[in-house]
Order: C-alpha cells, then structure tokens, then sequence
C-alpha cells in the first residue's frame, strides 16, 4: 500500500503545475528522455517543465521526505520516546544557525547547503558528547534522558543566537523565515545529487540495524543480555539519522512534523516492528511530502504556501493525538 501511495503521489506531483499540461503531454514527455522511447512530438517546452522543473522537485520531496520519516521513526526507537523527531537533538536549530550566517554575510547561496549540514551535524556532535559522557555514559536509561535533555539546551543556544543575529539583521530577516519555513520551489538536479548519496548511506544502516532496534524495544538491560551493544547501536542510529536529516535540511529548509506523522501512522496501521516500521516509513514519508508540496504550490497559486506551513497544519494536531494515545505510547514500550 505504501509503494502504491508513493506511485500515485510522484504521479500527481509531475502532473499537477501552474503550467496547463494534459496527462499525455506530460506522459510523452517524461518518455522523451528514455533511451527507447518511440518517436514522439512534444513541445519542447512541454519537456523542459517536465523534466527540468517538476521532476526533480519531485524526486527531491520524496528523498527529503524519506530521510525525514526514517529519521524521526530510528530516534523514537533508540531513545524509546514516542515524541521525538529528527530536530530532538537540534538539527533545526543547527541548520537554522548555519544557514542564517551565509545569508546575513552575503555569501554565495550554493554554500547554503553546506553551511546548514556543517550546522545541523555540529548541533548533534555537541549534544551527543554532552549527553553520552560523565555519568551517564552508561547504557542505562538516564544515558537517554540526558541526551534527549542535552538537545534540548544545545537547541535553545543554538537558536538563541540565530534570533539575534536575525534582529541584527533586520534586512535580510524575510530571506531567513523563508528559508525556515522549508521549500522546494528552487528544486533542482544538483539538489537531487547533494541529498543522494547521505541518503543512500542514512537509509543503509538504518535499515540495517532495524532488528536491533527491536530487540532495543524489550528494555536495555534484557538487550545487553542478549549481546547487544547498546551504546554503539545508540550511537550508529543517531549518526546515521542525523546523516539524512541534516542533508534533507540543507536543502530543503526546515520541515516539521514529517518524522512524528509518518512513523505512528506506520505503527498504527502496520504494527511496532522496526523491520516494517523503518522501510515503510522511508516510503510513506516519501508519499506524504511530494503531497504536501503538491498542496504547497496549488493552494494558492501562482504564490506558493511554504510546505513546512502545510507539515505543520498536518502535524500539530496528530502530535497532540500521539501526546494522549496510550496505543502509541505502548508500541515503544
């Protein structure tokens, strides 16, 4: 069902535009480009939409969207809390901060992406080392707590200091919110070969660590029993999720929600288990964000809504749902 919804959404993606094209048109014109098509007549232009606006903005959505799902579904799993996301541990505000100094020195926006992923895994990098050493290095339950705990201190500095430079910088502080707000309105190829290759290597170990995270679900102590390596597998999933998510971030901005929504549905509808829960997530969050960025450049076009705005609008209330459900709650337990 998952790679079903994921067919139709990239289908609805490529066909739905500012551009009027008919289902057709835009059919020949994606064969134009194969190495076998048959000899078809189609607008030039018609193809260029295609193939140099819509497709890779589509092909970007569901990479973003799928590092954005796995991300949130190994950190729940590995800390074993039904809330977290792939911004637990201050990817957002580490981004957010990254992106915001190149904007605000007027540096060249190619080196946006790197600067939010430089960011993004730094934020992670000082809050694992803060909440992994001392005391808590063991593999016992407060190890969890004080990592999440150090997310969120390293976040609110984090985030601190882009709010003032943001009031430093008062001209530029549209440029900043946008950027914030998420968009894949300047989608391009050269997005798409940025993102792939984190995400190929993010996708990798997560997957395969997946049936540790299983065994990770009936307690620590029974885990290490079993010769598990609790502090390792800890640290290989959140190197691997922050990965993508830092690379889905650099370019894609900040959206939320993706990694709280797509996760439960998954365990609500497919079951708990980490050997289905991470691969359909990675399709389905795939799924959701080509939708949503359909909706984002439809809902009042020719202006777009930022699609982190329609995440949210999503998201906010099925987080208040996950909040209360003790079902939820239970499947990480």
């Amino acid at each position: 069902m998952a790679a079903a919804a994921l067919v139709a959404a990239v289908a609805i993606g490529v066909a739905v535009g500012p551009a009027d094209l008919s289902l057709p048109t835009v059919g020949e014109a994606l064969l134009t480009r194969l190495p076998w098509h048959p000899g078809l007549s189609v607008p030039a232009v018609a193809v260029t939409i295609v193939w140099q606006v819509r497709l890779p903005r589509v092909v970007l959505g569901a990479l973003v969207g799928a590092m954005l799902a796995a991300g949130g579904a190994a950190y729940q799993g590995v800390f074993r809390n039904p809330l977290a996301d792939p911004y637990l541990l201050g990817v957002a505000a580490g981004g957010g901060l990254g992106a915001t100094m190149i904007i605000i020195t007027g540096g060249s926006q190619a080196l946006l992406p790197v600067a939010a992923f430089i960011g993004a895994s730094l934020a992670v990098a000082v809050t694992y080392l803060l909440g992994a050493t001392g005391r808590n290095r063991s593999i016992i339950s407060g190890a969890t707590a004080s990592i999440v705990l150090a997310g969120v201190a390293v976040a609110a500095l984090f985030t601190a200091v882009q709010t003032y430079l943001q009031q430093e910088h008062t001209q530029v502080i549209q440029q900043i919110y946008a950027w914030i707000l998420g968009s894949l309105a300047t989608a391009s190829w050269s997005d798409v070969a940025i993102i792939l290759p984190y995400a190929v290597v993010a996708a990798a170990l997560l997957l395969a660590h997946r049936r540790l995270l299983d065994v990770l679900r009936v307690g620590e102590v029974e885990a290490t029993s079993l010769g598990v390596d609790i502090a390792r597998l800890r640290l290989t999933v959140v190197i691997a999720a922050t990965l993508g998510t830092a690379a889905a971030v650099a370019v894609s901005g900040l959206i939320g929600f993706v990694g709280i929504i797509i996760p439960h549905i998954v365990r609500l509808t497919a079951g708990a288990s980490y050997r289905i829960v991470l691969p359909v997530s990675m399709i389905g969050g795939a799924a959701f964000l080509v939708l949503a960025d359909v909706i984002a450049r439809t809902a009042q076009a020719p202006s777009e809504v930022p699609i982190g705005v329609i995440t949210a609008l999503a998201g906010a209330p099925f987080f208040l749902f996950v909040l209360r459900s003790r079902r939820a709650r239970q499947d990480l337990a």
